[in-house]
């Protein structure tokens, strides 16, 4: 549980402060078996009950009198693999989230240490808030980025195969965060309607300023993805050059043992009058011809470049 004013700084403040307060904003942290206790106290408009415990994605959607919704937030740390979740209730005198992962909290203290504002409103609050959950993603990407040069001229260099494993991985991150972006951006959309009037018109400017900010992340974000389409494009290729090589070179050995095995068909027939078989020279001349073969064959694909 927390509650907060918004002044310069966020400031902690008691439940009956909060509550006794009208000129400032602010911004509450309860759990859910908190939010059904105390819920009634912020005398929210609210007809789509924000659910902790149902969360499936990040979005937000508009009520008579508030604005509720919901984020889900991938770990930076493990992104396809867990999140976390929590809701929100929202209208001109503050914000309410409804938090049972600690996650909220977490962000809050993070906009305390480093955050200090000339105007303090609930817009810029929203802002930090925003930025807090998407700040991680700019290093992550370009880690990424790093990786996927060094996988693709190991690619280039090597002659060996490489389990594409990795690549896989960091697309499915990717995935992940483009979607998470998509939604926030979507939320991010309904914020800027501002259909009942919360925000004040000249801090919009904080919300267009964030959904700037998404847009060229999100821009990068697929770039990303194209960048490991191109890496798996780039090793199915050189995948499909070292196959040619083989066949090639399988190609060329056929090629050059097909002569003489028509010539060991041929004196293999036994014949009864077969010249070559009483000729003193007829062995030599064998192996003679043999040898001329493969040496001339083996001249006419080095000339052709096939070996």
């Amino acid at each position: 549980m927390g509650y907060y004013l918004l002044e310069e700084s966020i400031m902690p403040c008691s439940s009956e402060e909060l509550h006794r307060q009208t000129e400032r904003q602010y911004v509450a942290v309860l759990t859910t078996p908190e939010w059904q206790r105390e819920r009634d106290r912020f005398d929210m408009g609210i007809e789509m009950e924000p659910d902790a415990g149902n969360i499936h994605n990040t979005k937000a959607e508009v009520n008579f009198d508030s604005l509720t919704g919901t984020f889900q937030i991938p770990d930076r740390k493990a992104l396809t693999e867990r999140d976390y979740r929590f809701a929100f209730a929202l209208d001109e005198k503050g914000v309410v989230f409804i938090d049972d992962t600690g996650k909220v909290n977490e962000m809050i203290e993070a906009i305390r240490r480093t955050k200090r504002w000339r105007e303090p409103s609930l817009e810029r609050f929203l802002y930090d808030f925003l930025e807090q959950i998407v700040e991680p993603d700019l290093p992550i990407m370009e880690r990424y980025e790093t990786e996927l040069d060094r996988i693709e001229d190991e690619i280039l260099a090597s002659e060996e195969q490489r389990d594409m494993v990795r690549v896989n991985k960091i697309r499915s991150d990717i995935r992940e965060l483009l979607v998470h972006y998509e939604q926030i951006l979507d939320m991010a959309q309904e914020l800027e309607e501002n259909e009942n009037g919360f925000f004040r018109e000249k801090n919009l400017r904080y919300i267009h300023l964030f959904m700037n900010r998404m847009t060229r992340r999100h821009d990068s974000a697929v770039s990303l993805r194209d960048h490991t389409m191109q890496v798996r494009d780039l090793y199915n290729a050189q995948l499909e050059v070292r196959q040619n090589r083989t066949m090639t070179l399988l190609t060329v050995i056929t090629t050059i043992f097909m002569p003489l095995t028509l010539i060991v068909g041929w004196y293999g027939m036994n014949f009864r009058y077969m010249p070559e078989l009483e000729s003193r020279f007829g062995y030599p001349a064998v192996i003679a011809v043999s040898i001329a073969i493969v040496v001339i064959s083996l001249v006419f694909f080095k000339k052709k470049k096939w070996l």
